[in-house]
């Protein structure tokens, strides 16, 4: 099978190994810059971006401590304000000056960010089910489950402990093959053919210890260094994260917004479902 994306390796700033994926064909393409949730990786955007390639550059990382991206000795360093500057520091290693980020939960949060450190990075942004204000009831069920450190004796197992995990109830309509599919984008073989969450455990310590570290403290003079972009936010109906009342508010407080809510899923929609990428090609229309 012919590989769609190159793999890059490039050095942070205090010099751990990361990880990128980046589906360039050399045509000088706009450049789409896909952020994963906090326990998730590079992967996630492999279909979106295989459905944009044609008229994107589509990159796509590991953060520090998953994936393919080295393991940081020091768990304190899992933080928002890390991970934006090792994005900052791929841009760099990578000539590139203008990007619209596809953030996904955490990913959201540092678009914002990013956006507060260098508000001419971004030419538009894409963020999925999360916003300026998170409900607690989504962060504590997150928290229930991240850096349970365990491993499964198939990939079977694996899909099995994730869909009791996520619950039903996130993803009602999910069947067994979806299950698979998602096991295969959040875990990963070892050598000894266990198969294993593929993120550090230890990122979830400072999560957990900070509350500061999943979300800042006030998030709504983040948002609005996006005023000047146009910004499409996704909302799984069933989200425990992003609130109906929140997407309303931040409509009402960007200039060029729009909210779309994806039915029968929870926090986050995969944004390959078809509602989903019609919405996406529509907004990125004028971008090509």
């Amino acid at each position: 099978m012919t590989k769609t994306y190159q793999d890059i390796f490039y050095k942070s700033s205090d010099g751990l190994t990361l990880y990128a994926r980046d589906y360039d064909d050399g045509t000088g393409k706009p450049v789409i810059l896909g952020l994963h949730g906090l326990t998730r990786n590079s992967a996630d955007f492999h279909d979106l971006a295989l459905h944009l390639q044609d008229r994107f550059r589509v990159v796509t990382v590991d953060q520090r401590g998953r994936g393919r991206s080295g393991y940081d000795p020091d768990a304190s360093q899992y933080r928002l304000e890390i991970y934006c500057a090792d994005m900052f520091t791929l841009l760099d290693h990578l000539g590139i000056k203008k990007v619209i980020p596809i953030g996904t939960s955490m990913g959201g949060l540092m678009t914002m960010i990013m956006a507060s450190q260098n508000p001419d990075v971004f030419r538009a942004a894409v963020i999925n089910d999360i916003g300026p204000e998170i409900a607690p009831e989504g962060l504590e069920r997150i928290k229930g489950y991240v850096g349970a450190s365990r491993d499964f004796a198939s990939w079977e197992e694996a899909a099995d402990a994730i869909k009791t995990q996520q619950s039903t109830e996130v993803f009602p309509l999910y069947t067994s093959q979806d299950w698979m599919d998602f096991a295969r984008r959040v875990c990963r073989q070892s050598p000894d053919g266990r198969i294993e969450f593929a993120y550090d455990p230890a990122l979830a310590n400072p999560f957990k210890e900070d509350e500061s570290v999943s979300a800042p403290v006030d998030m709504w003079p983040l948002f609005a260094n996006l005023s000047s972009v146009p910004v499409l936010t996704f909302r799984g109906a069933r989200s425990d994260i992003l609130s109906d009342k929140t997407l309303e508010k931040m409509s009402r407080s960007h200039p060029d917004f729009r909210g779309v809510i994806i039915p029968n899923i929870g926090h986050a929609p995969i944004l390959t479902e078809p509602e989903s990428l019609a919405e996406i090609d529509a907004f990125l229309e004028p971008f090509k």
